[in-house]
């Protein structure tokens, strides 16, 4: 029975001498009795000795917290989906993976660093209030107001934060500067204030100023940064731990903390890429259908350009042009609408522009109701306005790089090759 051999309960004992006294005649069944019971106590005791050590035990092996954070979205709901390199991010991927995965990551606290924001235009106000959705229906824990939530005006986010339940923390008036949290074993300060650190507490900075400057902060045990930087991982200085989270969503940082018995923490830190193998599911996407659905409104309320005093359209070169004709129709530039069709991006003005001629212009596409013979990508989107040269045959202009590279970004364009893709459209 090892270390549980000489304990004997004061009041079996006390049972055993009452015994004695009251029922001698009963002697040998009342010991028995009190033996059965001595027995059931001492297991009982083993019992509860064996649960304390396992608590004990589960309680230094167990003390793990995951950050899972994000920041400098930007506005990014979702990838334009351009090209298979740059098809990472998208706000439906992250809810998608921290669905699927919410057993394995907990217990974790989920931050924002901030700079999620679109920008100030009618579209951008709609893509900030669809970020606002989305962090208030994952329960962000905290969420940096940092310099592009700044650019919108103060009463936008007054309104909205009347809808959505989102945990700012700022260092300007009318906003907490930190929020306070307990998880598993871990009591966590996290603040948008570089000042305010908390003795006996996790110590986190939510900031967006550059990873760098950052290395001049003390106190801190995890600074995470929305300065937009792309780092292979989170730097050391001293003892803080620098994280810079990467933009537009493509990755989700996620930094483990093991705390053992003598309460030392040591981390380990993993990017998540959000790639196109994180199935998107109905549920996950419902922010971004509402999205798209109020920018079809939005674009149904733009004022409709001049009729045609500048834009001829390509059936008009074809007249002098029908080699050229030829060719083109072979290229992707042909079916630059359809691909947005495909998606269901018709009636979003950041995705129409580089996929139709001259739109938002004098003359330019409207619709693909009211100026179809503009969608696609044709002549005057690289040439330039052709309707005077119609008239008395002055030159185009020529296609050189910087023509491009209006929309072949590094962003929707990843491998653009001006040399390469020029032999692909030359005439």
């Amino acid at each position: 029975m090892g270390f549980f051999n000489n304990t004997v309960n004061p009041y079996v004992q006390l049972q055993y001498i009452n015994c004695i006294i009251m029922h001698c005649r009963g002697t040998a069944c009342c010991a028995l009795t009190v033996i059965n019971k001595m027995k059931l106590t001492v297991v009982s005791i083993k019992i509860m000795f064996i649960l304390l050590v396992l608590s004990a035990v589960s309680c230094v092996q167990g003390s793990k917290l995951r950050i899972i954070y994000t920041g400098s979205l930007q506005g990014q709901l979702e990838p334009c989906g351009c090209s298979p390199k740059s098809d990472f991010g998208g706000i439906a991927r992250i809810a998608e993976y921290l669905a699927v995965h919410e057993e394995e990551l907990s217990p974790y606290i989920l931050i924002d660093a901030g700079n999620f924001s679109g920008e100030d235009t009618p579209q951008g106000k709609l893509k900030t209030e669809a970020m606002l959705k989305f962090l208030s229906s994952k329960k962000f824990d905290a969420v940096g107001y940092s310099a592009k939530e700044q650019v919108l005006k103060d009463d936008y986010f007054d309104l909205k934060l009347k809808e959505y339940e989102v945990p700012f923390v700022s260092r300007l008036s009318g906003y907490k500067r930190s929020v306070l949290l307990s998880r598993n074993g871990f009591d966590i300060n996290v603040s948008a204030d570089p000042e305010e650190t908390a003795t006996g507490k996790l110590n986190i900075l939510l900031t967006d100023i550059t990873v760098s400057d950052a290395n001049d902060l003390q106190g801190w045990d995890v600074i995470v940064t929305s300065s937009g930087e792309e780092t292979e991982g989170p730097l050391t200085s001293a003892e803080t731990v620098i994280a810079a989270a990467y933009p537009k969503g493509k990755k989700i940082g996620i930094l483990t903390l093991n705390k053992d018995d003598r309460g030392r923490i040591n981390y380990k830190h993993r990017w998540q890429p959000t790639g196109n193998d994180i199935l998107e599911t109905d549920v996950s996407r419902t922010i971004l259908d509402d999205y798209d659905s109020k920018v079809a409104v939005l674009m149904k309320e733009m004022d409709k350009p001049p009729p045609g005093t500048t834009y001829t359209g390509v059936d008009e070169c074809t007249a002098c042009h029908q080699p050229f004709l030829k060719q083109w129709e072979n290229t992707r530039h042909a079916s630059a609408f359809a691909s947005l069709e495909e998606v269901g991006k018709v009636s979003d003005p950041e995705c129409i522009a580089c996929h139709v001629v001259g739109f938002r212009q004098t003359g330019g596409f409207f619709s693909i109701g009211t100026t179809p013979g503009l969608a696609n990508v044709q002549c005057e989107s690289c040439h330039g306005i052709g309707r005077k040269h119609l008239t008395d045959y002055s030159p185009m202009n020529s296609v050189t790089e910087m023509t491009c590279l209006k929309c072949h970004t590094e962003e929707n364009s990843p491998e653009f090759d001006y040399p390469v893709y020029l032999e692909k459209i030359k005439h």
